[in-house]
């Protein structure tokens, strides 16, 4: 028993060292045509918007909308391949991830 809060208690601090590893990692995401900007970090929080002026009008709502999406999702993609890369560089074994 004793072992298995062992490997519960390494298993904890692996994950909270990856937190804090990629929590330094970032990946830039953009949609329509690089007039909509997203940056998040490695624990996928949203760290940057930037939204060009000709989007906010009222007639773009929906380019708009469609464009937050699009570069959060972007975003993702790229952070998740840094994470996938860090994640194997480090050596860290995940049950599950390996």
């Amino acid at each position: 028993m004793f072992n298995k809060l062992k490997q519960f208690k390494d298993l904890r601090n692996t994950a909270k060292q990856m937190q804090t590893m990629l929590a330094q990692e970032s990946a830039d995401g953009e949609a329509a045509w690089g007039k909509v900007k997203v940056k998040i970090n490695g624990n996928q929080e949203i760290l940057d918007i930037q939204i060009d002026l000709e989007l906010l009008s009222a007639d773009n709502k929906e380019k708009l909308q469609n464009a937050l999406k699009d570069a959060t999702n972007d975003a993702i993609k790229k952070v998740q391949r840094i994470m996938a890369e860090k994640v194997k560089q480090s050596g860290i074994s995940l049950p599950g991830l390996s």
